[in-house]
């Protein structure tokens, strides 16, 4: 079936086409990476947009632009051998996009679901005992507390990496669900991920970073635009200052002043934090093209740019998706990374 044309004096509406196929074989989390960042390019040069589902071996797939675009995509669909049993659902016209900030949004849903939190939690690594404590002392606003229980777990030999992935991400994501099913209200949330911040700062991170103190890298570590929550920023500051880096951080509110601010700092790399209490995955459009403006200010130099949040935790968005260059699991290990990834972005300018 061949996607809409411009006839019937409809040239000015938009086409769309929905349908359905199953892979030829289940792609791997790279290759299904891979296709959509080669669709995304396809589609944004004949401005077609839309959304792609991926479960189970099969794909259900949207697509929406002017009618010669659309058909352009839609036969080299038909032509793609990793398509079998192609079948149309719906072919249509309407007069305004539904996915209009989307070259291509993917959607995958696990093949196995990840375990919930609490089963996590079940599987006992030894600081899984106090998550429920520390959610309820940021609840209660009780940061001499969480204070005095981060001190203690470092005079205990805890390391911070291990604090910050066993103990204050898993925290910070209870609280989320915890506003999730209405136990608390969005304030609450808030005032307690900031009480965590806070509280935070007395986790301190070993000295396994002491061989990239004789090299002078900075980063600029920011709140996405318009993100309340700062958990992830706070502390990722305390880590890399702690390995030696010259840190700066600013929460814009718009692109723009993002912007401004890489300027001025000049940075080596930009870590972007989504909250790490909540998803955004409504967000992941816009942070894309925050991404893509920052990339435009620092013509003389590579920048690198990180993203970190739930959203990335949980694998609901990749690096791939919003145009980065690392994309955190975790805030444990990130400043290892980021160095391995200056340090690459240096040799190649010839800088070091």
């Amino acid at each position: 079936m061949h996607a809409p044309d411009s006839g019937n004096g409809q040239a000015s509406l938009i086409g769309c086409l929905t349908y359905q196929s199953r892979a030829s074989a289940p792609p791997s989390d790279s290759e299904l990476n891979d296709l959509v960042a080669r669709a995304r390019l396809r589609n944004q040069s004949v401005g077609v947009t839309g959304m792609l589902l991926y479960e189970k071996g099969r794909f259900l797939q949207t697509l929406e632009g002017p009618p010669e675009g659309l058909g352009q995509v839609w036969r080299s669909i038909q032509q793609d051998e990793r398509h079998q049993d192609i079948e149309v659902l719906t072919e249509h016209f309407v007069e305004a996009r539904l996915f209009s900030d989307w070259d291509l949004l993917l959607y995958r849903k696990r093949e196995q679901a990840p375990p919930s939190l609490w089963d996590r939690l079940r599987r006992k690594h030894p600081l899984s005992q106090h998550v429920q404590r520390v959610v309820r002392d940021a609840f209660e606003a009780n940061e001499a507390g969480l204070g005095d229980l981060f001190a203690r777990l470092a005079e205990s030999g805890w390391h911070g990496d291990e604090v910050a992935s066993q103990l204050l991400e898993p925290a910070a994501r209870a609280m989320g669900d915890a506003w999730l099913s209405d136990e608390c209200s969005e304030f609450e949330l808030t005032l307690g991920l900031g009480i965590l911040q806070m509280a935070g700062h007395a986790v301190r991170y070993s000295e396994d970073a002491e061989n990239l103190r004789s090299k002078t890298y900075s980063i600029l570590l920011v709140s996405a635009p318009g993100e309340p929550h700062m958990l992830g920023p706070s502390l990722l500051a305390d880590q890399f200052t702690d390995a030696g880096w010259s840190v700066e951080m600013a929460f814009p509110g718009s692109d723009q002043a993002l912007a401004n601010q890489i300027e001025h700092q000049r940075p080596d790399a930009l870590d972007i934090g989504m909250s790490e209490a909540l998803s955004r995955q409504g967000r992941i459009a816009a942070l894309r093209e925050t991404i893509k403006h920052s990339r435009t200010i620092l013509a003389d130099q590579s920048l690198v740019i990180s993203v970190g949040g739930r959203l990335f935790a949980e694998a609901s968005a990749t690096a791939e998706h919003v145009g980065a260059d690392h994309s955190r699991q975790s805030l444990s290990g990130t400043r290892l990374r980021m160095a391995e990834l200056v340090a690459h972005a240096r040799k190649v300018r010839g800088t070091e």
